[in-house]
């Protein structure tokens, strides 16, 4: 009993080892390389596959998706014999898993040789600041000569990428200084740029304000000089008017001969007022005040008897008159009526009456006074 227990389990075991080497499962994106008795025999496809059992061998599962292998920095000389570090990324895809398998031994390390040969031939043409602008043109050089030498190998670079590109550290640093150089160069040039343009703006506006100012005198000017001229005009007609009112009024008022010597007599003593006069000539006519000043019927040499002003000044009403009006305009209105009236008397000034008319003819020094007739009222 216990031996056929035994051959049982015997048996089983070996269903299980048989059914495990007669079926086979490939996952998706995978392909199976079998061989029967060492040579190559098929490729198995993803799924479910049946296998001869301990004839046929599943050597090799190749995964046929796209593929990222990053390799470390390798030195790097370029043209002007600096070394810098670089440091790259492989895309690769397997399209030919025999040949894959049979073509190369180990295809990820032979895609890494190749790159870093390959890498320094081309970074080996440039020099340092060509090297650190041609990404692309090295990505490109570098995916042309991977993808010619890997086709035979089944194998399919898609794209090639430059991590960083390290150069030694005394060239940073003077990469560093030329380029805050660069940037302080920059910046002194725009700052130049920007006083220049103000400065230019700040002129343009003194210029403009000093034309400005300019016209604003000028303007000022003129009308000072106008107002000036039509104040002299109103000013000298103020004065004749004043001239002939003072004549009218003397006349009119009918003075006599002794009032007149009076007051010639009393504008004597300030003929000699002041302490620089030290001698004070008496006039002649001092005489013939005293006498006049003695008889009112006695006459004075030069003092006009019966004359009286040609000119009749209305001497308007007692009360000063202001004009009437309500706002601006009406004593805009009336400055340009004086100014007109005033420009209209310059042009046609008053004739002053002549002197002869003024003074009464000389009293005959051969005629007694007492026989001569006292002026008239």
């Amino acid at each position: 009993m216990e031996i056929a227990l035994i051959l049982l389990a015997l048996l089983v075991l070996f269903v299980i080892v048989l059914l495990a080497k007669t079926v086979r499962i490939v996952p998706q994106a995978r392909a199976g390389i079998v061989e029967r008795f060492g040579k190559y025999k098929g490729t198995l496809p993803a799924g479910l596959n049946i296998l001869m059992p301990f004839i046929d061998r599943l050597r090799y599962l190749i995964d046929l998706r796209e593929q990222v292998v990053s390799f470390p920095p390798q030195p790097v000389i370029t043209e002007d014999n600096l070394v810098v570090s670089i440091d790259t990324v492989i895309y690769f895809q397997v399209t030919d898993p025999v040949a894959a398998t049979y073509e190369i031994a180990n295809y990820i390390q032979a895609i890494e040789q190749l790159t870093m040969t390959t890498l320094r031939n081309i970074v080996g043409g440039m020099d340092l600041e060509e090297t650190l602008t041609s990404r692309d043109q090295i990505n490109s050089g570098l995916r042309g000569v991977l993808d010619e030498a890997t086709g035979k190998w089944g194998i399919r670079v898609n794209r090639v990428e430059l991590k960083g590109i390290d150069p030694p550290p005394s060239i940073k640093d003077s990469m560093e200084k030329q380029m805050r150089a660069d940037r302080e160069k920059r910046a002194v040039i725009l700052t130049a740029e920007g006083s220049r343009q103000a400065a230019i703006l700040t002129a343009e506006g003194s210029k403009q304000s000093q034309i400005l100012n300019a016209e604003g005198d000028r303007e000022s000017q003129i009308l000072r000089a106008q107002a000036d001229r039509e104040a002299s005009i109103l000013r000298a007609q103020g004065e004749g008017q004043a001239i002939q009112t003072v004549f009218q009024a003397i006349h009119d008022g009918q003075p006599d001969q002794s009032l007149l010597a009076y007051q010639y007599l009393q504008m004597m003593p300030k003929i000699a007022e002041g302490s620089a006069n030290k001698v004070w000539v008496i006039p002649s006519e001092i005489t013939k005040a005293l006498e006049g000043l003695g008889s009112s019927i006695h006459e004075i040499a030069g003092i006009p008897q019966n004359a009286t002003p040609r000119t009749r000044v209305d001497m308007g009403p007692t009360e000063p008159q202001l004009p009437q009006s309500s706002g601006a305009g009406s004593t805009k209105k009336v400055v340009e009526e004086a100014i007109a009236a005033a420009e209209s008397a310059s042009r046609t000034p008053t004739a002053a009456p002549p002197v002869a008319a003024l003074v009464d003819p000389p009293l005959d020094p051969g005629r007694d006074d007492s026989t001569q007739e006292p002026p008239t009222a």
